[in-house]
């Protein structure tokens, strides 16, 4: 069976690092004085929600329009897809992949590593623990540039205001975007990545 700090008493104090003798589930940090869990309460069941509700938003965020162009009276909303769409009609492909990774691939293979992240805590997996691991941190790595597509458009609501000739509103699909970055970060940061190793711990009893 693969030693683990758990399998061994130890517990690690998240505000101070120290490791401490665990005498309990919940522990009191012998450095700090810090109560702290072996493993986080509900861990999974609010990865879970988080990850839901991020795909639930994901729906609306594609289906909004992000921001609404006004020029000389004439008004042109344009979803994330139009935009990436419009960028490559103009031959601009750099920008037009850049923003389609952004804002449609990363979010998207984030809420799809979730749910296989549960699933592999949850069921017994045939991907090695080594894999499952480095699948959390780059789930966990990648959450932030997502918001790099509402960081575009907010700088260019601030920046393009020319009244009636020229100007730029964030619209719906931002907001819903934005929402569902923060729940996908809120899904990664309540996921205990140390049950993928009790779970290949049990894996390996079962075996035995």
């Amino acid at each position: 069976m693969t030693r683990t700090a758990l399998s061994n008493g130890l517990g690690s104090c998240p505000r101070c690092q120290k490791i401490n003798k665990m005498h309990s589930e919940k522990q009191q940090c012998s450095r700090c004085a810090h109560w702290f869990y072996s493993r986080k309460p509900n861990s999974l069941q609010h990865t879970l929600a988080w990850t839901v509700t991020s795909l639930v938003l994901f729906i609306p965020a594609n289906i909004y329009p992000m921001m609404t162009l006004h020029t000389f009276g004439k008004t042109e909303a344009s979803t994330i897809l139009q935009g990436i769409a419009t960028f490559i009609q103009t031959g601009h492909y750099p920008i037009a992949f850049i923003i389609f990774m952004a804002s449609f691939i990363i979010p998207l293979g984030k809420i799809i590593g979730l749910f296989f992240l549960v699933y592999h805590v949850k069921h017994r997996s045939n991907m090695s623990l080594k894999r499952q691991s480095h699948l959390f941190h780059i789930v966990e790595n990648i959450g932030p540039w997502s918001m790099l597509d509402v960081f575009v458009v907010v700088v260019m609501a601030s920046v393009v205001n020319l009244g009636f000739i020229s100007n730029i509103e964030v619209s719906l699909g931002a907001s819903y975007f934005a929402l569902m970055v923060i729940a996908t970060l809120m899904a990664a940061h309540s996921f205990d990545s140390r049950l993928l190793w009790d779970n290949n711990n049990k894996k390996e009893q079962t075996h035995e």
